[in-house]
């Protein structure tokens, strides 16, 4: 199989690595990539949110599948340019990718297909939000409503600051707060049949301790000591069935990656968000601990044939990832520094790139992930951070609680 992968962070490296060791993989190209993915893959350039570029570069290479790893090209139509040229792409259709693009139309998709979530409301000037806000109360949740790279919501008991952020956004989705712990259940989908994959957990804020704004997410382990038993189960019957349903009905069947973002709150689990692809840094835990070929598994998506997929298999025990960020991360991540020791087993390349001298150097504000499997959540933290330990980027900063409320069984629902 000749697969082209298109992305350049870390979950396409996490990605890539999978890909790479699929036995049925005869040739890896990554799209524009980076240097990490650059020891498993040839690289080509392009530019991912080009329809017609990628398509072409598809054509190109004589790929038999096309994952797409950002929400940016999806919601581009890359999917449909692909598929258009009659080649399996993993990844949905720009219309099914609005689940994620608009979380206006994901709030109605939920709530045609009877979904558990917060009660919400769009709103698009200031008196619609501070009327909202005011009908919720603290702590205050508001979303902009289109694509922002994970940072696009607040959380704050500041009510000028969440008026601030709907006005910087313009138009949001304000929502009721849902307590208790978060999940994210990445489920691999034709748009008829769909196998769960191990459920996550990400760290959004980017100090200790939750502490400071959201990012794109600071680490993430698999799995969860503490899920209910059952959640996976009640998540695909009262969740994943019904939008599916609902987006067939729509006639836009959503095939590739449903991303569900859940708290599991007093009353059950309740959706956050979702997401149209593979979660980052959550990936590179999961497909960390998959042992089922991930090439095959995804071209079963893309051609229609999941339900005839074996039972997917997992390897025993627990895998942890801790980004290493810029300094100034995320609000003003500083790039151009030289890093060191990233080049070594379990180190993920998110944002990083080859200088002319050749040194590898920072290009983005989430740069590497420490990547580590272990009998257990604390084997594995021990792993990940030992990698940390042996990068160096000046200025850099990384949280060091990843992973241990659960490791020490402190987290509870």
């Amino acid at each position: 199989m000749r697969v082209l992968l298109i992305g350049s962070g870390g979950r396409e490296h996490a990605l890539a690595i999978g890909l790479a060791a699929d036995p049925s993989v005869e040739r890896l190209v990554a799209a524009p990539g980076n240097p990490g993915i650059a020891q498993l893959a040839e690289l080509r350039e392009v530019t991912a949110t080009d329809p017609a570029a990628v398509a072409a570069l598809a054509v190109e290479v004589g790929a038999d599948l096309v994952v797409i790893g950002p929400e940016a090209p999806l919601v581009a139509g890359v999917a449909d340019a692909v598929r258009a040229k009659g080649i399996a792409t993993f990844g949905p259709s720009a219309a099914a990718a609005r689940l994620e693009g608009s979380k206006t139309f994901a709030k109605d998709v939920m709530s045609a297909a009877g979904v558990p979530t917060a009660r919400a409301f769009t709103c698009t000037t200031p008196a619609e939000a501070a009327a909202a806000l005011d009908e919720f109360g603290v702590p205050y949740v508001v979303k902009d409503d289109g694509l922002a790279a994970g940072k696009g919501v607040v959380v704050t008991d500041d009510r000028d600051a969440a008026l601030a952020h709907a006005a910087e956004c313009g138009r949001v989705v304000i929502e009721e707060y849902l307590a208790g712990p978060e999940v994210s259940l990445f489920v691999v989908t034709d748009g008829e049949a769909a196998l769960p994959l191990m459920p996550a957990q990400d760290f959004k804020r980017v100090g200790d301790g939750d502490a400071g704004p959201n990012t794109g997410g600071m680490g993430a382990y698999t799995p969860l000591p503490w899920a209910p038993a059952g959640l996976v189960d009640q998540v695909m019957a009262e969740v994943v069935a019904p939008t599916l349903a609902e987006m067939r009905e729509r006639g836009t069947p959503f095939s590739g990656l449903l991303y569900v973002g859940l708290a599991i709150t007093k009353a059950g689990p309740r959706v956050i968000e979702f997401n149209a692809r593979f979660g980052d840094p959550e990936t590179q835990v999961v497909l960390a601990m998959l042992t089922t070929p991930l090439a095959g598994l995804l071209r079963a998506a893309a051609t229609g044939e999941l339900a005839a997929h074996p039972p997917l298999t997992w390897r025993d025990g627990a895998a942890v990832t801790v980004v290493v960020a810029s300094e100034g991360y995320p609000e003003a991540p500083r790039t151009g520094g030289v890093l060191t020791g990233a080049e070594r087993p379990g180190v993920i390349h998110a944002g990083t790139k080859r200088r002319d001298d050749g040194a590898l150097v920072s290009s983005g504000g989430r740069v590497v992930c420490a990547t580590a499997t272990g009998a257990d959540l604390a084997a594995a933290r021990t792993a990940a951070y030992a990698l940390v330990e042996g990068i160096e980027l000046a200025g850099s900063h990384h949280r060091t609680d990843i992973a241990l409320a659960a490791a020490e069984r402190r987290v509870t629902v």
